[in-house]
């Protein structure tokens, strides 16, 4: 999710469907900000052959089996709520972007947990969220879901590590930045946000692109994009919380910074990314601590 914009930037949050607002009309209602680039939505997936052998003579008749899906960027998390309370009454739907970081830890932004009045809040969430990991798209196959049960907010940056309900396996957690990133080092975005700069929505695959470091400052990192930003390339509404990290396979890779702030979608400019370097330790204390 994303908080209201402020002039031209704003927390990657945008509004989505509204949900029935008691005794106050309809609320309007958000989702986190989100943008990317679409390579392949799907990784290849081919039929596997197997055999099966016939009494007598008969020739070997192969028969096509379907594997298990194995997308790739499975560390990808994408965070969806109905429920979140809003002033007067009722509720809205909200959604943030985010990566696992262990088997019952996911990092995302820290103003996708807040209170009725926006306010950052830790602990126990004021309103169920569901985690969805290992899917490149919402109709896929397979993949892992579990609530978020406990947050843990940054007090350095808006940066929060949330633990889920039940520990999701056979993803490998992208490893954490100790190190800040060089200027100029390469970058890759992913996330589940709108892509549209107008009818604000979760997305229904995930978002890719490319980008550099192009500044870097105490607690967080600006990056600019490698070609012309479009909603499909780099972060919009519903993208908050989504991760910007490096990776040689597609399936395991190094967490730098997430999406925070930057530039109405699509318009030109820099992203504002919170730095994980500078909080690597405290999440490995929350990790550690359970």
């Amino acid at each position: 999710m994303r908080k209201k914009s402020r002039g031209r930037r704003g927390p990657r949050l945008g509004a989505a469907a509204v949900a029935a607002v008691v005794g106050a009309g309809l609320a309007c209602a958000y989702t986190t900000f989100g943008a990317s680039l679409i390579a392949s939505a799907d990784a290849p997936r081919h039929a596997a052959v197997t055999e099966s052998s016939t009494t007598g003579s008969s020739p070997t008749t192969p028969v096509l089996s379907r594997p298990v899906p194995d997308p790739i960027l499975p560390f990808n998390a994408k965070l969806t709520s109905t429920d979140i309370p809003v002033p007067g009454g009722g509720v809205r739907s909200g959604a943030c972007s985010g990566s696992l970081i262990d088997a019952r830890w996911v990092v995302t932004a820290g103003h996708c947990f807040h209170d009725v009045n926006d306010v950052r809040v830790g602990g126990k969430p004021r309103y169920d969220m569901t985690v969805t990991l290992g899917k490149l798209k919402d109709s896929d196959t397979g993949g892992e879901s579990a609530q978020v049960v406990d947050v843990r907010q940054s007090a350095v940056n808006d940066l929060a590590v949330v633990k889920l309900s039940a520990p999701i396996t056979g993803i490998t957690p992208l490893k954490l930045a100790t190190e800040p990133p060089a200027k100029g080092q390469p970058l890759r975005f992913i996330g589940w946000g709108s892509v549209s700069a107008t009818v604000v929505a979760p997305s229904d695959h995930l978002k890719r692109g490319q980008f550099t470091v192009a500044k870097i400052r105490q607690t967080t990192l600006e990056a600019a994009p490698v070609v012309t930003r479009t909603v499909e390339n780099s972060p919009c509404k519903d993208d908050s919380g989504g991760p910007f990290f490096t990776s040689d396979d597609d399936r395991t890779g190094t967490l730098v910074a997430i999406v925070n702030d930057g530039p109405a979608c699509p318009q030109p400019g820099l992203e504002v990314i919170a730095r994980v370097d500078v909080v690597a330790g405290w999440i490995q204390e929350q990790i550690a601590g359970g």
